[in-house]
Protein backbone atom coordinates (compact mmCIF):
# COMPACT_ATOMS: atom_id res chain seq x y z
CA UNK A 1 0.00 0.00 0.00
CA UNK A 2 1.11 3.11 -0.85
CA UNK A 3 0.09 5.54 1.91
CA UNK A 4 -0.67 9.64 1.61
CA UNK A 5 1.82 11.89 2.83
CA UNK A 6 -0.80 14.78 3.74
CA UNK A 7 -3.86 15.98 2.70
CA UNK A 8 -3.73 18.44 0.52
CA UNK A 9 -7.32 20.03 -0.07
CA UNK A 10 -10.87 19.32 1.47
CA UNK A 11 -13.77 21.01 -0.34
CA UNK A 12 -17.04 20.44 1.94
CA UNK A 13 -20.18 21.44 -0.63
CA UNK A 14 -22.62 21.33 1.81
CA UNK A 15 -21.83 21.44 5.76
CA UNK A 16 -24.69 21.44 7.01
CA UNK A 17 -28.66 22.30 5.80
CA UNK A 18 -27.35 23.72 2.85
CA UNK A 19 -25.25 26.11 4.14
CA UNK A 20 -21.62 26.90 4.39
CA UNK A 21 -19.57 25.57 1.27
CA UNK A 22 -16.18 25.08 2.45
CA UNK A 23 -13.27 24.61 0.31
CA UNK A 24 -9.50 24.55 2.44
CA UNK A 25 -6.07 24.17 1.22
CA UNK A 26 -4.06 22.50 3.60
CA UNK A 27 -0.40 22.41 3.97
CA UNK A 28 1.73 19.38 5.26
CA UNK A 29 2.64 20.56 8.61
CA UNK A 30 0.44 22.49 10.60
CA UNK A 31 -3.26 23.41 10.12
CA UNK A 32 -5.34 25.52 13.18
CA UNK A 33 -8.89 25.96 12.40
CA UNK A 34 -10.35 28.97 14.23
CA UNK A 35 -13.34 31.15 14.78
CA UNK A 36 -16.06 31.70 16.92
CA UNK A 37 -18.52 29.62 18.94
CA UNK A 38 -20.94 28.00 16.38
CA UNK A 39 -18.93 28.72 12.70
CA UNK A 40 -18.45 25.13 12.43
CA UNK A 41 -15.02 24.52 13.65
CA UNK A 42 -15.43 20.96 15.14
CA UNK A 43 -18.21 20.46 12.62
CA UNK A 44 -15.75 20.54 9.84
CA UNK A 45 -13.36 18.19 11.85
CA UNK A 46 -15.80 15.84 12.65
CA UNK A 47 -16.74 15.48 8.28
CA UNK A 48 -13.13 14.79 7.44
CA UNK A 49 -12.43 12.07 10.20
CA UNK A 50 -15.68 10.19 9.30
CA UNK A 51 -15.21 10.56 5.67
CA UNK A 52 -11.80 8.47 7.17
CA UNK A 53 -13.29 6.26 8.55
CA UNK A 54 -15.82 5.13 5.88
CA UNK A 55 -13.45 4.30 3.56
CA UNK A 56 -13.17 0.92 2.43
CA UNK A 57 -11.94 -1.67 4.74
CA UNK A 58 -9.25 -2.72 1.65
CA UNK A 59 -8.09 1.05 3.25
CA UNK A 60 -7.94 2.12 -0.76
CA UNK A 61 -8.80 6.13 -0.97
CA UNK A 62 -11.69 7.37 -2.34
CA UNK A 63 -11.52 11.05 -2.87
CA UNK A 64 -15.46 11.83 -3.36
CA UNK A 65 -18.31 10.96 -0.99
CA UNK A 66 -21.17 10.37 -3.35
CA UNK A 67 -23.29 10.95 -0.56
CA UNK A 68 -22.34 14.38 0.10
CA UNK A 69 -20.56 15.67 -2.52
CA UNK A 70 -17.36 15.71 -0.12
CA UNK A 71 -14.19 15.62 -1.75
CA UNK A 72 -10.79 14.69 -0.30
CA UNK A 73 -6.91 15.94 -2.03
CA UNK A 74 -4.50 13.47 -1.13
CA UNK A 75 -0.53 14.06 -1.62
CA UNK A 76 0.74 12.26 -3.62
CA UNK A 77 -1.93 11.88 -5.73
CA UNK A 78 -1.70 8.43 -6.50
CA UNK A 79 -1.61 7.14 -2.94
CA UNK A 80 -3.89 4.04 -1.83
CA UNK A 81 -4.08 4.88 1.55
CA UNK A 82 -3.40 6.95 4.65
CA UNK A 83 -2.48 7.00 8.23
CA UNK A 84 -4.56 9.34 10.72
CA UNK A 85 -5.07 9.41 15.02
CA UNK A 86 -8.05 11.28 16.17
CA UNK A 87 -7.49 12.73 19.88
CA UNK A 88 -10.83 13.62 21.58
CA UNK A 89 -10.02 15.98 24.86
CA UNK A 90 -13.15 16.06 26.74
CA UNK A 91 -12.77 13.61 29.82
CA UNK A 92 -16.25 12.18 30.37
CA UNK A 93 -16.90 9.32 31.96
CA UNK A 94 -17.61 6.19 30.56
CA UNK A 95 -20.51 4.52 29.51
CA UNK A 96 -20.87 0.82 31.35
CA UNK A 97 -20.34 -1.89 28.64
CA UNK A 98 -19.73 -5.57 28.79
CA UNK A 99 -16.59 -4.79 27.06
CA UNK A 100 -15.88 -2.62 29.62
CA UNK A 101 -16.60 -4.93 32.23
CA UNK A 102 -13.65 -7.00 31.01
CA UNK A 103 -11.23 -5.13 32.03
CA UNK A 104 -8.34 -5.83 34.35
CA UNK A 105 -7.86 -2.67 35.67
CA UNK A 106 -10.72 -0.76 37.33
CA UNK A 107 -9.15 2.57 37.58
CA UNK A 108 -10.00 3.09 33.55
CA UNK A 109 -13.31 5.27 34.22
CA UNK A 110 -13.27 8.00 31.78
CA UNK A 111 -12.41 8.60 27.89
CA UNK A 112 -8.94 9.69 28.69
CA UNK A 113 -8.73 6.83 30.85
CA UNK A 114 -9.56 4.52 28.03
CA UNK A 115 -7.55 6.09 25.07
CA UNK A 116 -4.56 5.91 27.83
CA UNK A 117 -5.67 1.81 28.18
CA UNK A 118 -5.32 1.39 24.40
CA UNK A 119 -2.50 3.42 24.17
CA UNK A 120 -0.38 1.23 26.30
CA UNK A 121 -0.48 -1.73 23.74
CA UNK A 122 0.42 0.33 21.25
CA UNK A 123 3.51 1.89 23.37
CA UNK A 124 4.78 -1.75 24.06
CA UNK A 125 4.43 -2.94 20.34
CA UNK A 126 6.58 0.70 19.20
CA UNK A 127 9.21 -0.37 21.60
CA UNK A 128 8.85 -3.34 20.37
CA UNK A 129 9.51 -2.23 16.81
CA UNK A 130 12.53 -0.14 17.59
CA UNK A 131 13.87 -2.92 19.48
CA UNK A 132 14.21 -4.83 16.74
CA UNK A 133 15.11 -2.26 14.34
CA UNK A 134 18.45 -1.43 16.58
CA UNK A 135 19.14 -5.01 16.61
CA UNK A 136 18.96 -5.19 12.95
CA UNK A 137 21.15 -2.26 12.43
CA UNK A 138 23.93 -3.80 14.89
CA UNK A 139 23.94 -6.85 13.22
CA UNK A 140 23.98 -5.78 9.69
CA UNK A 141 27.70 -4.91 9.23
CA UNK A 142 26.96 -1.55 9.03
CA UNK A 143 30.46 0.13 10.06
CA UNK A 144 27.84 3.49 11.32
CA UNK A 145 25.26 0.51 12.98
CA UNK A 146 25.94 1.73 16.01
CA UNK A 147 25.68 5.51 15.91
CA UNK A 148 22.41 4.52 13.78
CA UNK A 149 21.02 2.15 16.36
CA UNK A 150 21.50 5.25 19.28
CA UNK A 151 19.65 7.48 16.95
CA UNK A 152 16.40 5.02 16.68
CA UNK A 153 16.57 5.22 20.50
CA UNK A 154 16.47 8.73 20.66
CA UNK A 155 13.13 9.85 19.97
CA UNK A 156 11.57 7.57 22.90
CA UNK A 157 14.18 9.36 25.27
CA UNK A 158 13.02 12.79 24.28
CA UNK A 159 9.72 11.86 24.48
CA UNK A 160 10.01 10.45 28.29
CA UNK A 161 12.62 13.63 29.05
CA UNK A 162 9.27 16.02 27.73
CA UNK A 163 7.34 14.41 30.13
CA UNK A 164 9.62 14.30 32.72
CA UNK A 165 9.72 18.26 32.34
CA UNK A 166 6.07 18.46 31.55
CA UNK A 167 5.60 16.83 35.27
CA UNK A 168 8.31 18.23 37.28
CA UNK A 169 6.18 20.76 39.71
CA UNK A 170 4.44 17.83 40.70
CA UNK A 171 7.63 15.36 41.40
CA UNK A 172 6.39 12.93 38.73
CA UNK A 173 8.58 10.98 36.79
CA UNK A 174 8.24 8.61 34.36
CA UNK A 175 9.34 5.02 34.97
CA UNK A 176 12.16 4.55 32.97
CA UNK A 177 12.67 0.40 34.06
CA UNK A 178 9.37 -0.33 32.95
CA UNK A 179 8.14 -1.18 29.74
CA UNK A 180 4.53 -0.10 30.62
CA UNK A 181 3.64 3.72 31.04
CA UNK A 182 4.23 3.79 34.86
CA UNK A 183 5.07 7.34 37.36
CA UNK A 184 6.74 7.53 40.34
CA UNK A 185 6.24 10.36 42.78
CA UNK A 186 8.35 10.81 45.70
CA UNK A 187 9.22 6.88 45.92
CA UNK A 188 5.07 6.17 45.24
CA UNK A 189 4.75 4.27 42.12
CA UNK A 190 1.44 5.32 40.08
CA UNK A 191 -0.64 4.40 37.18
CA UNK A 192 -1.39 6.82 34.63
CA UNK A 193 -5.13 6.46 35.28
CA UNK A 194 -4.66 8.25 38.50
CA UNK A 195 -2.73 11.54 37.14
CA UNK A 196 -4.81 14.70 37.01
CA UNK A 197 -7.19 15.53 33.62
CA UNK A 198 -4.43 17.55 32.03
CA UNK A 199 -1.46 15.46 32.75
CA UNK A 200 -3.86 12.49 30.96
CA UNK A 201 -4.34 14.62 28.38
CA UNK A 202 -1.17 15.66 27.34
CA UNK A 203 0.36 11.95 27.73
CA UNK A 204 -2.12 10.94 25.40
CA UNK A 205 -1.54 13.65 22.83
CA UNK A 206 2.64 13.07 23.26
CA UNK A 207 2.40 9.50 23.46
CA UNK A 208 -0.16 9.60 20.55
CA UNK A 209 2.81 11.63 18.51
CA UNK A 210 5.74 9.22 19.78
CA UNK A 211 4.23 5.87 18.79
CA UNK A 212 3.36 7.20 14.97
CA UNK A 213 6.96 6.09 14.53
CA UNK A 214 7.91 9.35 12.48
CA UNK A 215 5.64 8.26 9.93
CA UNK A 216 3.35 10.48 7.75
CA UNK A 217 0.73 10.68 9.52
CA UNK A 218 -2.80 13.29 9.31
CA UNK A 219 -3.22 13.98 13.18
CA UNK A 220 -6.99 15.46 14.41
CA UNK A 221 -7.32 17.14 17.65
CA UNK A 222 -10.75 19.17 18.52
CA UNK A 223 -9.68 21.68 20.57
CA UNK A 224 -6.71 20.08 22.71
CA UNK A 225 -5.82 22.99 24.82
CA UNK A 226 -8.95 21.97 27.17
CA UNK A 227 -7.48 21.16 30.93
CA UNK A 228 -3.86 22.12 30.16
CA UNK A 229 -2.10 25.04 31.35
CA UNK A 230 -0.91 28.14 29.89
CA UNK A 231 2.58 27.04 29.55
CA UNK A 232 1.66 23.43 27.99
CA UNK A 233 -0.94 25.05 26.00
CA UNK A 234 2.32 27.36 23.78
CA UNK A 235 4.65 24.55 23.64
CA UNK A 236 2.16 21.55 22.16
CA UNK A 237 2.29 22.08 18.87
CA UNK A 238 6.32 22.18 18.84
CA UNK A 239 6.36 19.41 21.07
CA UNK A 240 4.13 17.24 18.52
CA UNK A 241 6.07 18.35 15.74
CA UNK A 242 9.65 17.04 17.72
CA UNK A 243 8.44 13.79 18.32
CA UNK A 244 6.62 13.36 14.83
CA UNK A 245 8.03 15.87 12.05
CA UNK A 246 6.73 14.24 9.49
CA UNK A 247 2.71 14.32 11.22
CA UNK A 248 0.54 16.78 9.33
CA UNK A 249 -1.82 18.38 12.35
CA UNK A 250 -5.32 19.42 11.37
CA UNK A 251 -6.75 21.02 15.12
CA UNK A 252 -9.69 22.87 15.80
CA UNK A 253 -8.79 26.02 19.01
CA UNK A 254 -10.10 28.89 21.01
CA UNK A 255 -6.93 29.70 22.95
CA UNK A 256 -4.47 32.04 21.32
CA UNK A 257 -1.92 30.20 23.58
CA UNK A 258 -1.80 27.42 20.63
CA UNK A 259 -0.37 29.79 18.29
CA UNK A 260 1.85 31.98 20.55
CA UNK A 261 5.12 30.05 20.00
CA UNK A 262 5.42 30.83 16.11
CA UNK A 263 2.33 29.27 14.52
CA UNK A 264 0.35 32.34 13.78
CA UNK A 265 0.94 31.95 10.00
CA UNK A 266 -0.43 28.51 10.39
CA UNK A 267 -3.99 29.76 11.50
CA UNK A 268 -6.95 29.63 9.08
CA UNK A 269 -10.59 31.15 10.16
CA UNK A 270 -13.16 29.87 8.89
CA UNK A 271 -14.80 32.45 7.42
CA UNK A 272 -11.60 32.39 4.88
CA UNK A 273 -12.77 29.25 4.08
CA UNK A 274 -16.28 29.69 3.53
CA UNK A 275 -17.62 30.34 -0.02
CA UNK A 276 -21.02 31.42 0.36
Amino acid sequence: MKYANYIRRIDIPSLWSGHKHIVWELNPGVNILSGRNGEGKSTILNRLIQHLRELPVSGELSPADTSTGLTMEFAPSDATGIRYDIIRSFDRQLVKSDHLEQLTDVHVATELDWQLYLLQRRYLDYQVNVGNRMIELLTSGDPDARKKATDAAIIKTRFLDIVDDLFSETGKKIDRKSNELQFSQYGEVLQPYVLSSGEKQVLVILLTALTEDQQPYVLFMDEPEASLHFEWQKRLVGLIRELNPNAQIVLTTHSPAVIMDGWQDAVTEVSDITLD
